[in-house]
């Protein structure tokens, strides 16, 4: 494609983009905006969890590692 026909292309694309107004959910945003979490996203962040607890727990041998060779 030359390059004439490439412009012409982002040209159309953009200004679809400035003029085309998407439809907006708005009982979706709400729901987006009070933070209510389904049960599946409640399941995703208690994952997470387990592994703050891993970190923590190394972060501690970590420091204690680092202290003692700063000693040495």
């Amino acid at each position: 494609m030359g390059r004439g026909r490439q412009k012409a292309k982002y040209t159309k694309v953009a200004r679809e983009l400035k003029y085309n107004v998407p439809e907006t959910n708005y009982e979706q945003l709400q729901r987006e905006l009070q933070g209510s979490r389904t049960e599946h996203e409640e399941d995703e962040l208690s994952k997470w969890s387990e592994y703050l607890d891993e970190d923590e727990e190394n972060s501690d041998e970590d420091t204690e590692d680092y202290d003692q060779r700063r000693l040495a």
